[in-house]
This record gives C-alpha cells, sequence and structure tokens, in this order.
C-alpha cells in the first residue's frame, strides 16, 4: 500500500511539473525554451510529457478554430477593402511615379546647380583655409626674406638677430609644413654661414689696420706734434690760448658709437679714405680713420651664438702675429729718418687700434693683455733702436731720432703707455750722440786749423773790427786805441774755434730737450760733453798741428798765442752754459771746464815744438858750415856761417816778442 501511496505522490508531481513547463513554454519567448526543453529531456517522464504536450496543442487548436469562425465574415470584408484599394494605390503609383518624372526632369538643372554650389562652397572652404594657412606662413616667409636680405647686404649681425626671431616666434606656429622642417635644417648652416662672413669681415679688418697701421701712427703722433706745439703756444702767449676755445679739439679720444655713426658701418672693414690736410688745425683724429665696426659686429655675432671666448682667442692671437711683424724693424732702418718713422708709426699705429678696442668693448682685450703686448714691443723695440742707432755716424740724424723717440713716446704716453724706459735709452743714445758730435767737431776743427794762415786778424775799419769783436770775448784798451788799419793779435782760427765750442754747447743742448731732465741734469750732461771736445778732439787737434813735420817757428808762435787768449775765453764758456742752462758755477756737483789745462798743454807743446825745430836748425847750419877748425889765422872778420846763424837767430827771436808775457 505504501509503495502505492509513494507512486501515486511521485505521479502528482511529475504532472504538476509538465503543467508548469507548459505554462512556461507558452508564456516564454521561442529563443529562451531551450533550457526549459533540456529539463523535460533530461528527466524519465519524457513520453508522458510529449502526450500532454499534444493533448495541450489539441486544445489549443480548437480554441483557433472557433475563433476564426467567429471572425471570418469580418476578415472577407478586409480581403474586399483591400482589393479595392489595391487599384487605386495602383493609379496612386502611377500618378507618383509620373509626378516624380516629371519633378526629377524639371530639377535636373537644379541638381547641377546645387552640385555646382557644393563645388563652389568647398573651394570657397579650402580658399579660406588655404588663407589662414598662408597669414601665419607669411611672416615667416617674409622674415626669411628679410634674413636673406640682410646676409646678401652683410649686416650680419641684424641677420642673426632676425634668425633668432625667425626661429624662436615664427617657425614654431607652422613646424608642420614641409617648407618649415626645410628652414629649421637650414637655420644651423646659416649660424655657420653668418660666423664665416662676419669671421672673413674680421678678417679683412684685421689685414687691412696692418697694412695701415703707419698710417694711423703717423696720425697719431701729428697729433701729438700738434699737441706740443699748442702747449708751447699757450705757454708763451696764455691769453691767444684763451681766444681759442672754440676751435675743434684735434685730441679727442675715438668716439664709441663709431658703428652707428659711421655711413659704412655695415660694409667697410678697416680704413676709411682720407685725404690728408696740409693745415694742422684739420688733421683727422687717428681713430677717424678706422671704422671698428667689423669687430663690434663680429664681437656681437659671436657673443649671441656663445662663441664669445672662441672670438676673443682668435683676435688676440692675430693680432699677437702682427705685433710681431709690425716689431720688426726693417734692416737698413737705420740709413734715413723715415726707416724709423715709418717703425714708430707702425707701433704706435697698433697700439692705437688696441687701446681703442680695451675702452670700447667688454672684455675683447684687457688690461693685462695690453700690458703684455706693450712690454714684448717695449723691449723689442728698446733692442732694435739700440742696434740700429749704433750704425749712425750723423750727429743730425741722431738728434732728429731722439725728437722722433721723444714724439713716439710722447705719443703712446697719451694714451696711458708707460715710456720710462724710452726715455731712459735716450740718455744711453746721448752719449752716442755726443761721440758723433765730437767726431764732427775733430773734422771742423782740423779744417780750421789747416786752411788757417796762422797770421794776426788785420782790419781796416770799425765794422771789421766789431765784427771780430762780436764773434770772440776780446778787450785791449791800447788796441782800441791805435787807428786803422791794426791787427788782433790771434789768427782767424781762435774766433772760428771758439764760436764752434758754443754751437757744441748748442749742439748738446738741442738733444737735451723733451728730455724731462732738471736743469741740473742738463748743465752736467753739457759740461762732460764739452770736457771732452776740449780735452780730447781740440787737444788732438792741436797735437796734430803742432807736430807736423812742415811746421814753421811763426806757426808756432801763433799757435801759442792763440792759446793763450782761447785759455782766456773759457770763463766766458762758463758764463755762456751757465746762461742757457741756469745753473750757477758754484752749485754743489757743477763740473769746472778743462778748457785752461788743454791749451796750456797745447801751448807746452807748442813750445817744445819750438826748441826741437830751432836746436834742429842750428845744428843743420853747423852741418852745413865748412868751417877750418885748425886754421891759424886769426883775423877780426866774422865766420860767414855763424854771420849767417846770428841773422837766423835775430830773426827767430824777433818772432818771439810777439809772445805774450806771462802773467
Amino acid at each position: 500500500m505504501e509503495r502505492g501511496k509513494m507512486a501515486e505522490a511521485e505521479s502528482l508531481e511529475t504532472a504538476a511539473e509538465h503543467e508548469r513547463i507548459l505554462r512556461e513554454i507558452e508564456s516564454t519567448d521561442t529563443a529562451c525554451i531551450g533550457p526549459t526543453l533540456r529539463s523535460v529531456y533530461d528527466g524519465e517522464e519524457h513520453g508522458r510529457f510529449m502526450e500532454k504536450l499534444e493533448t495541450r496543442i489539441r486544445n489549443h487548436d480548437r480554441e483557433i478554430e472557433k475563433m476564426c469562425n467567429f471572425h471570418y465574415q469580418g476578415f472577407v470584408d478586409s480581403i474586399t477593402e483591400l482589393l479595392k484599394v489595391r487599384g487605386e494605390a495602383q493609379k496612386l503609383k502611377n500618378q507618383v511615379t509620373d509626378t516624380n518624372r516629371k519633378l526629377q526632369h524639371e530639377g535636373k538643372e537644379l541638381v547641377i546647380a546645387m552640385e555646382e554650389l557644393k563645388q563652389c562652397r568647398l573651394q570657397q572652404r579650402n580658399i579660406s583655409a588655404t588663407v589662414d594657412k598662408l597669414m601665419l606662413c607669411l611672416p615667416v616667409l617674409e622674415m626669411y626674406s628679410k634674413l636673406r636680405d640682410q646676409m646678401k647686404t652683410k649686416r650680419h649681425y641684424p641677420a642673426l638677430k632676425t634668425l633668432e626671431h625667425l626661429e624662436h616666434t615664427y617657425l614654431p606656429q607652422v613646424s608642420h609644413y614641409r617648407f618649415c622642417k626645410v628652414m629649421v635644417d637650414n637655420i644651423p648652416k646659416l649660424r655657420e654661414e653668418i660666423k664665416d662672413v662676419s669671421m672673413s669681415d674680421l678678417k679683412d679688418f684685421l689685414e687691412s689696420i696692418r697694412k695701415h697701421s703707419d698710417k694711423i701712427g703717423e696720425t697719431a703722433m701729428k697729433q701729438a706734434q700738434q699737441q706740443r706745439n699748442l702747449d708751447n703756444i699757450v705757454l708763451q702767449q696764455p691769453r691767444i690760448g684763451s681766444k681759442r676755445k672754440s676751435k675743434k679739439d684735434a685730441y679727442t679720444i675715438f668716439d664709441t658709437d663709431i658703428e652707428s655713426t659711421s655711413p659704412k658701418s655695415e660694409q667697410d672693414s678697416g680704413i676709411l679714405d682720407v685725404e690728408d690736410e696740409e693745415d694742422d688745425e684739420e688733421v683727422p683724429g687717428a681713430q677717424d680713420l678706422v671704422d671698428f665696426s667689423p669687430v663690434y659686429r663680429c664681437l656681437h655675432i659671436y657673443s649671441v651664438l656663445g662663441a664669445r671666448e672662441t672670438f676673443e682667442n682668435y683676435y688676440r692671437k692675430q693680432r699677437r702675429k702682427q705685433a710681431r711683424l709690425v716689431l720688426q724693424p726693417p734692416s737698413n732702418m737705420h740709413e734715413t729718418l723715415d726707416g724709423y718713422r715709418k717703425y714708430f708709426n707702425q707701433i704706435v699705429g697698433f697700439f692705437v687700434v688696441e687701446d681703442h678696442i680695451l675702452h670700447t668693448t667688454q672684455g675683447l682685450v684687457n688690461r693685462a693683455y695690453i700690458d703684455e703686448l706693450w712690454e714684448m714691443a717695449l723691449s723689442k723695440t728698446i733692442a732694435a733702436l739700440r742696434t740700429h742707432s749704433s750704425y749712425c755716424s750723423d750727429p743730425n740724424l741722431v738728434l732728429d731720432l731722439k725728437n722722433l723717440i721723444v714724439l713716439f713716446a710722447d705719443t703712446l704716453q697719451v694714451y696711458g703707455f708707460p715710456v720710462n724706459q724710452l726715455f731712459d735709452m735716450l740718455l744711453e743714445i746721448r752719449d752716442q750722440y755726443s761721440e758723433t758730435l765730437l767726431k764732427k767737431w775733430a773734422g771742423i776743427f782740423r779744417n780750421i786749423l789747416d786752411s788757417d794762415n796762422y797770421s794776426p786778424i788785420p782790419v781796416t775799419s770799425e765794422e771789421m773790427y766789431k765784427k771780430v769783436v762780436g764773434q770772440f770775448p776780446f778787450q785791449d784798451t791800447e788796441l782800441e786805441k791805435q787807428p786803422f788799419p791794426k791787427k788782433f793779435p790771434f789768427s782767424e782760427f781762435v774766433p772760428k774755434v771758439y764760436n764752434q765750442i758754443k754751437e757744441f754747447i748748442y749742439a748738446c743742448l738741442k738733444f737735451s730737450e723733451d728730455l724731462h731732465l732738471s736743469s741740473t741734469e742738463v748743465d752736467d750732461m753739457i759740461r762732460k760733453s764739452t770736457n771732452l771736445l776740449l780735452t780730447r778732439t781740440l787737444s788732438n787737434s792741436l797735437q796734430n798741428v803742432i807736430k807736423r813735420k812742415n811746421i814753421g817757428l811763426t806757426e808756432l808762435v801763433q799757435i801759442i798765442i792763440n792759446t793763450t787768449h782761447l785759455e782766456k775765453s773759457c770763463k766766458y764758456l762758463e758764463e755762456f752754459i751757465t746762461n742757457i742752462t741756469n745753473v750757477l758755477p758754484e752749485t754743489v756737483h757743477t763740473t769746472k771746464l778743462y778748457g785752461t789745462t788743454t791749451f796750456k798743454d797745447a801751448r807746452h807743446a807748442a813750445e817744445e815744438e819750438i826748441y826741437t825745430n830751432l836746436n834742429q836748425k842750428i845744428d843743420q847750419f853747423l852741418q852745413l858750415a865748412d868751417y877750418d877748425w885748425m886754421t891759424g889765422d886769426l883775423g877780426n872778420k866774422a865766420s860767414d856761417y855763424l854771420v849767417d846763424l846770428i841773422a837766423f837767430l835775430r830773426s827767430t827771436f824777433a818772432v818771439f816778442t810777439h809772445l805774450p808775457t806771462l802773467a
């Protein structure tokens, strides 16, 4: 029984499950009944479910049939209406088709116009977009064109500024265009081109100033000479100088704004053409001859490109090479003053340029660099002058060289260069100058002594008398009282020698001018040189005359008389030196003139020569005389030879009566 109950219970559960599945199939979308059917096939009551399903289908078919039977008449009516509508629809279709055909025919031109309008609108949009893009590109192209024009006209620094502006402002806005990429790729090449071109201009500038350094230096030295002349005029005539304050100052320093004011600042690279002016007041400034814009441009360009140090090193290296070339003197420099002048002009021109570069650029050259160059130049210049001046045998050339060196030193001193060593070297040249003067005056004295007639100077008029007295300090009251014609006791070489000694003193004084020496130093220099002239040059000349083989007793006596008067004139020479140096002889350390010793020695030599010649003459008489030393005849008649000897001695002693009396 229990088994029967259990089977019955299971049957009820299965029936309920099948009923649920059927309801689910009826209510569920067809695409989702797969899981439901799977649960049926997975179970054991598949047959019973199919039976139930068949039963449910039959029930639904019966309901459908009832429904159709109920609505059949309405369906038939609907079909009839649809058939009527189909005819009307066909008519409507034909009308619509006809209308469409007419519309297509009528709207064909409109379609074409609309298509054209569409193309125009498309072109308009393209043009507008192109204009917008061109508005972005045009500034780039304009800047690039401007860049090329600036480079073509050699305006390199503005070109570099334009390039920087183009690279950082304009190109980033149109960087996606191919031509812009080409420009970007060319920018480093353009920078290098600007660097190369500016460096080429700098090289041209350096070559130009190397060739024209002598012109620059000549102008600078001419300025310095003008300034010295003007200073002398102001010192001598201060009132005149005060009335000329409005005159243009020809000695101003460089105009630091040369690049902006020079009409050739963008193209010229070196020396501006300036005609020589005869009028000293219109001599152009040395700086006005030079256009420094290539240096400034190149310096700015390399600074902007971050290569300033490279530029500075290159510039200094090249200028050092040029300095060595400038400081190399020509082998024949000592032959003419022009050789020295050109040498000095080149040196001055070099340092004038460097001084201007020092003051108008920031760091291109510095004071240490300039000082180093100047020390090198100073040592080489002094060495060259010592070597070449030693070949000079003409005192006039040595004096001109000294004046040129002083002008050279004064010119460079204006630009702040120390020149003390140059003046020290001039003191060495002074000794050489003294030697050349002594050689020159040795020839002068020799000519005077050779051309003298060794006879007292005759004068026939008061004018002649005053002329001689004006040349030589001679005072003799007795001679003044004598009527004309009359004679001075000395021969012509006395006033000539005296005047030449004064000329020698003047020549020594000329060398001491502008050497910045004190009056005492000038006085000492003149006295020492004059002593050498007296004790060595004049003394040797007198000794040579006295020692001549053919000199007669009359000449020797006249030499004694002449040297006596020259000895007396030494005090006047002392006064002459005192007057021109303003140093009193009583001053401590003042050198005394040794003229008295010189003339005494010459007089003693003449006396000894007279004694020697007289003895020789007596010996000659005795040797020529044929005396009979053994004769026994002692007549009262004297020997003819003794008579001749006595006559010779009488005439000789008569010459001695003209000798001055000893004080």
